[in-house]
């Protein structure tokens, strides 16, 4: 759904994006992570023709971008940004324009995709409303409204939750997820770690312009080896454990490569209360740190 070989971006002196080989896949939920100043946005917006590449080429569905854009950019569905609208009309008319201006469908079949796209991102009720009196959060949905208008095989989405409380945010993810199951391939540019880790199956990671990771979510976040074990009795089962601990915090202890039944075993039958013990896998925030240089946080 897109590739890119050896895509390169240079502002003069500045190299914002350096000779990257993205893979996104057909039935992808691809989550696109960096921190500030990674090139994560200039990487989007060459793969919409919105900037032009250094060098290196770009293909959106199969196609040759920026060549073929008045042919694929009607299949995708793009909100990067922040999303743009006429403050005194209402979202329906803002969308209804939206429509109008690209290759949406049948004049007589608007409204309908207006409804519906309205009704997807909850806006329905609010839908005959100025947009200037929408908050942030609502207009980010109508941003979002606006890139499912024409159904598109491909989503783009630059912080498609920014504004949302945890209630919208959840609506959004779950939005995401039936349009993901209906085949839309979604590609989404955020800096919510564990939004990311909930929803996407693959990941790439940007780090000062080049891409440091890029793998399934599953593979990133294998067990790795070692065992965690939650005990209230923790220094006991330290004591117990004497050389084979790596790491303990509180009631979190960390073991070395073992086996998991003899461990509870041993654990147990000395008395010591386990309330949790299994293996021991990376969080996304962990595997984005460990892949970058230089990365106190992660944004867009």
């Amino acid at each position: 759904m897109i590739t890119t070989d050896g895509l390169t971006k240079r502002y003069g002196p500045v190299l914002a994006v350096d000779c990257i080989d993205l893979d996104v896949r057909a039935g992808d939920i691809y989550g696109f992570l960096g921190a500030n100043g990674s090139g994560k946005t200039t990487t989007v917006r060459m793969l919409l023709g919105l900037v032009l590449p250094t060098s290196g080429t770009i293909r959106l569905l199969d196609e040759p971008m920026p060549r073929a854009a008045h042919s694929v950019l009607p299949q995708v569905g793009a909100l990067i940004e922040g999303p743009a609208a006429y403050g005194h009309l209402s979202g329906r008319s803002n969308l209804a324009l939206l429509d109008a201006a690209g290759p949406g469908g049948p004049r007589r079949t608007r409204r309908a995709r207006v409804d519906a796209a309205l009704e997807q991102v909850g806006l329905a009720r609010v839908s005959s409303r100025q947009v200037r009196a929408y908050s942030l959060g609502m207009r980010q949905r109508l941003g979002l409204a606006a890139a499912l208008l024409r159904t598109p095989r491909l989503l783009i989405l630059d912080e498609p939750t920014n504004g949302l409380d945890p209630q919208g945010i959840r609506e959004i993810r779950d939005l995401l997820v039936g349009l993901h199951a209906q085949g839309t391939t979604v590609f989404l540019s955020s800096h919510l770690l564990a939004e990311v880790e909930q929803l996407c199956t693959r990941v790439g990671v940007l780090d000062r312009g080049r891409l440091v990771l890029q793998d399934e979510l599953t593979v990133l976040q294998q067990p790795t080896g070692r065992t965690v074990v939650r005990t209230p009795d923790a220094e006991r089962a330290h004591g117990l454990l004497d050389g084979r601990v790596e790491h303990r915090d509180g009631d979190r202890i960390v073991v070395r490569r073992t086996d998991a039944a003899a461990l509870n075993s041993l654990l147990v039958g000395q008395g010591v209360r386990v309330h949790e013990l299994g293996p021991e896998r990376r969080t996304l925030e962990q595997v984005v740190l460990a892949a970058t240089t230089e990365s106190p946080e992660v944004a867009p």
